[in-house]
């Protein structure tokens, strides 16, 4: 009898506590808890939730700010980097997600298509790459409870904060490999933004991307430029200039703009349509081949994950590492008068 009793407990307290457990994980895109740092920053994970649109899956998710966070620098930066250069990518992407919700300006949701309007974000490098606790299980395999340690305690030890300039969050612009400087945000956007100046970046050149070379005919390089740019480019040899001119460079050293025929672009726009790692390129033409040079990998403006890394391995703190790639900001909390959407 008082077995009868003790099974029919068990079966309410499996019902009661598992089953529901199950539920929600099936419902949610579930992360372990975040590690303990000690810190004592508060959020508020009602009001900061960021809905992500998930390209690959084509459904919208709504993500607490700070396991987003994690999936952020989980993509952005490998887990195995210092973990002070671990605590700046936290800042830099709860930063970069904090400023684009509280500007609210979510009109370029609508090119991923009728689903993804609901969101605030993709999951790709055009907002911040984001990646899935279930996908990270898949990715890592057995390193998933070591880097994952690594990543949360970054998160947790940065919990609440933010880059801030004058008050108000930056445009926390970052990037793989420098060249040896990072680059004036004017130089390479649209835009001047005061924080985002050009800084020397030694340390980048121990990044396996800092030096690449790939090669294409001269055909397949015109072609690329004029399929991308919409434009129709003329090799007439009879002005006498190279078919290749690099006119004029950044204060970086970073390609300005380049000559192609009879064509002037920008180093931007020739990076991007040829799919270049850096916009500091040079090229070597032997008959109808062009060896294509780069130094650096990204954009260059903002902070050199690279160098962040080995600034850290050197003994810099977070806050250093910080102020050293974004001039004259403060790290901050989450001002609680922020507003979502």
């Amino acid at each position: 009898m008082h077995k009868g009793y003790l099974f029919v407990f068990l079966g309410l307290l499996l019902v009661i506590t598992v089953i529901p457990a199950v539920l929600v994980w099936i419902g949610s895109d579930s992360s372990p808890t975040l590690a303990d740092s000690g810190a004592t920053k508060s959020v508020d994970e009602q009001k900061w939730k960021v809905r992500v649109f998930l390209t690959e899956e084509q459904r919208v998710v709504e993500i607490p700010l700070e396991q987003y966070v994690c999936g952020v620098v989980a993509s952005e930066m490998p887990a195995d980097f210092a973990m002070e250069a671990l605590k700046a990518q936290a800042l830099a992407a709860r930063t970069y997600i904090v400023d684009r919700m509280e500007k609210g300006n979510f009109k370029d949701m609508a090119e991923w298509g009728e689903k993804a309007k609901s969101a605030y974000v993709t999951d790709t490098v055009q907002h911040q790459v984001y990646t899935t606790n279930e996908k990270l299980h898949r990715e890592w395999g057995n390193k998933y409870q070591q880097n994952w340690k690594r990543i949360s305690e970054a998160v947790a030890a940065t919990k609440g904060e933010i880059i801030t300039y004058q008050g108000k969050p930056i445009y926390a612009a970052f990037f793989s490999t420098s060249n040896g400087q990072t680059e004036n945000s004017e130089d390479y956007f649209n835009e001047k933004y005061p924080y985002l100046r050009s800084v020397s970046s030694p340390w980048d050149e121990i990044s396996p991307k800092f030096l690449q070379q790939q090669s294409m005919s001269l055909t397949q390089l015109i072609g690329k430029l004029e399929k991308s740019l919409g434009i129709k480019i003329s090799l007439s040899a009879s002005t006498g200039e190279p078919l290749l001119k690099v006119i004029n460079r950044t204060q970086s050293n970073r390609v300005a703009q380049v000559r192609v025929g009879d064509k002037l672009l920008s180093g931007r726009k020739v990076r991007e349509a040829l799919n270049l790692p850096s916009s500091d390129f040079s090229w070597k033409i032997t008959g109808d081949r062009v060896q294509i040079t780069t130094k650096g990998y990204g954009h260059g403006v903002g902070m050199s994950q690279w160098g962040a890394n080995m600034m850290a391995k050197q003994g810099k703190k977070v806050e250093q590492i910080i102020k050293y790639y974004y001039h004259g900001v403060d790290i901050s909390p989450i001002p609680d008068s922020s507003s979502v959407g």
